[in-house]
């Protein structure tokens, strides 16, 4: 078994996979002042939890966007598994091109969801992956990554209208009746989420053009699944693509 680890700024997701197969998935907060022993005390209590044993795990491998918690967590999973854990970054084989002015600036976590997206899915295509930060990512039709865009996160939008506001309070990201809203609460969800969607189709429709392509456009991340319903565009939604994505690099690195 491979246990995939994914260290964003909100959220730290973890999975177990078995010949490519995703046993399970778990989130924790993210917290910088944490110890090893404590995030090896929170991962071996998920994988209890979903009847996992330590001794199963084969090889671990970690993406990161938090660069501070990369040795904390290097120690946690040595504590719990004796393996030394593969960091995704300069020097692992990936097999994306990148064609950016620096490839070296481009996210663990937007390479681990291009790697996933060009192993399942046809090409060209555009990635939303909603977490922290909304992140898009564009890939042609020969699976090369060209670039992207990087807009506010849909919840860190909402803390600043509420604490930028006097009147406008904190909401919860459901999808109201209708578009028009009759109240407060109802207009600021109506903007959250049609708002987003409307972007998403908007952004998918401009870079068709600008590629001259059809594009397939893939959603993944923690506040995505409120938003593809109310899309207008078919759009595939897969929660699980950056994790797949860490499957296959470890795949590729793997020392026998």
């Amino acid at each position: 078994m491979l246990l995939a680890i994914d260290i964003g700024n909100t959220n730290i997701v973890m999975g177990v996979i078995e010949n490519d197969k995703i046993i399970f998935t778990g989130r924790l907060a993210t917290d910088k002042v944490k110890t090893a022993d404590e995030y090896a005390l929170q991962f071996n209590g998920m994988m209890e939890l979903h009847n996992v044993e330590k001794s199963e795990i084969e090889g671990v491998i970690i993406s990161s966007v938090v660069p501070p918690l990369i040795l904390t967590m290097k120690r946690a999973i040595k504590m719990l598994t004796g393996k030394d854990p593969l960091i995704l970054g300069p020097g692992l084989k990936t097999g994306l091109n990148i064609k950016l002015d620096n490839p070296a600036q481009l996210g663990c976590d937007k390479v681990a969801d291009a790697v996933g997206a060009i192993n399942k899915y046809p090409m060209p295509a555009m990635i939303i992956d909603m977490g922290t930060a909304t992140t898009v990512s564009v890939i042609d039709k020969n699976k090369e990554y060209l670039g992207g865009l990087i807009i506010p996160g849909i919840r860190i939008s909402q803390e600043a209208l509420s604490s930028s506001t006097s009147q406008l309070p904190r909401i919860s990201l459901e999808k109201p009746e209708k578009v028009i809203g009759k109240n407060t609460v109802d207009c600021m969800k109506s903007g959250a989420i049609y708002g987003t969607a409307s972007m998403i189709d908007g952004l998918a429709d401009r870079i068709e053009e600008e590629l001259g392509e059809k594009l397939t456009v893939i959603i993944t991340g923690g506040n995505s699944d409120s938003i593809v319903s109310v899309c207008k565009r078919k759009i595939i939604y897969d929660s699980n693509l950056l994790l797949d994505g860490l499957n296959i690099i470890y795949k590729k690195n793997k020392k026998e």
